[in-house]
């Protein structure tokens, strides 16, 4: 009888970093392979899987406006126990730090059913910051019977948790195998009507700054602060501002109110994957609060500035792919003009080696996934 694998998600990033992972597992007729979104972003994550050619088994529908983390975790809690009672999936694999990743592995832990961690082992220690994500990420270590951990670090801090060794595999980060697929796809030509938007819209003369901003903890004082950072930069330097803008109203009314009418800041509507990436291959370097784009850009040579005062990333930091400007004004502003105009700080920038895998982190996830289930 084949084992059977259930792999959840619910967001754009997960779905970005999983779709390679269902791929790979459903070219071995031994596993039979369902998909379970909960939709936690219903638009930006129905892009995506329509890029990767992903329809899902179950989808719990749960995206509800303005819904508290503890309602949108009891929705999960009800929709996924109907889920694995229905398909009695042998192992469930989840990935990273949402409150989807979290609650469904909670979910599997109560019905009996092993658990899988994809990106597993990131860790800043602060359960507040990012928030909710470091206590998303702790919890679903330690409801998880296996761990794939993107790095060494990830490694570590996963034994330093009392995880057995042998219960963890270091395999990279699969969100480079997609970045790969996608850009691949992009070098073949492949357009859509945004990317044909966006280079009839941008001034390629100038160096292009991409920015993209969502974190809870930056909500009120630190979007403020972000965005008076973005106006002083518009307004010192020639450069073009592309800034898709997160659907979240405690993103957009800052957003909107204070970057709206200047004519080399771009305020556009959140990008589909493809578009993404495309902007990460024009931009000249990215200002982002995002996890993802930490561990994408460095594989295209793009500086990165993070707009948090912590990340679960060390590793980009110490070899110097990334830099953290937290929220404030003055670290934002003399760090993008410091890029613009030392070519010498720029260049150490994007040559560093990215720490984050070559591509191979999806076949050594079912590599492992095969010896553990057989």
């Amino acid at each position: 009888m084949s084992k059977k694998i259930l792999i959840c998600f619910g967001t754009r990033p997960e779905a970005i970093k999983m779709c390679s992972l269902i791929h790979e597992l459903k070219k071995d007729a031994t596993y039979l392979i369902k998909v379970c979104v909960t939709a936690q972003h219903r638009e930006m994550l129905d892009q995506v899987l329509e890029f990767f050619e992903i329809t899902p088994d179950f989808d719990l529908d749960i995206m509800k406006a303005n819904q508290s983390l503890n309602e949108l975790s009891g929705r999960i809690f009800i929709k996924m126990d109907a889920v694995l009672s229905d398909f009695h999936p042998d192992l469930v694999l989840v990935h990273g730090d949402t409150t989807t990743s979290s609650v469904c592995a909670w979910a599997a832990f109560n019905k009996g059913v092993k658990v899988g961690h994809v990106e597993a082992g990131l860790r800043t220690f602060d359960k507040t910051s990012p928030f909710p994500e470091e206590l998303n990420r702790q919890i679903t270590g330690r409801i998880s019977d296996y761990h794939f951990a993107p790095t060494i670090i990830s490694r570590n801090n996963l034994i330093g948790e009392n995880v057995l060794e042998s219960d963890i595999k270091v395999t990279g980060n699969t969100v480079i195998d997609s970045l790969y697929w996608a850009v691949d796809k992009l070098k073949n030509n492949y357009k859509n009507e945004t990317i044909v938007d966006l280079e009839a819209t941008l001034d390629f003369t100038k160096k292009i700054i991409l920015v993209t901003g969502h974190r809870r903890e930056n909500f009120g004082e630190g979007f403020l602060n972000i965005c008076k950072a973005l106006k002083q930069i518009a307004k010192d330097t020639s450069v073009e501002i592309v800034y898709p803008v997160h659907l979240n109203p405690n993103v957009q009314k800052p957003v909107i109110e204070l970057l709206s009418g200047y004519s080399n800041i771009h305020l556009i509507t959140p990008l589909d994957y493809p578009s993404f990436v495309w902007m990460m291959m024009q931009a000249y370097l990215i200002i982002t609060d995002s996890g993802g784009v930490q561990e994408e850009a460095p594989s295209l040579g793009k500086p990165v500035l993070v707009m948090r005062d912590t990340t679960e990333r060390p590793e980009a930091v110490t070899t110097g792919t990334v830099k953290l400007v937290g929220t404030n004004f003055q670290a934002i502003t003399q760090n993008t003009k410091e890029l613009l105009e030392k070519t010498a700080l720029y260049e150490k920038m994007t040559k560093a080696h990215n720490p984050y895998g070559d591509g191979q982190a999806t076949k050594k996830i079912v590599e492992f996934i095969k010896q553990k289930l057989g």
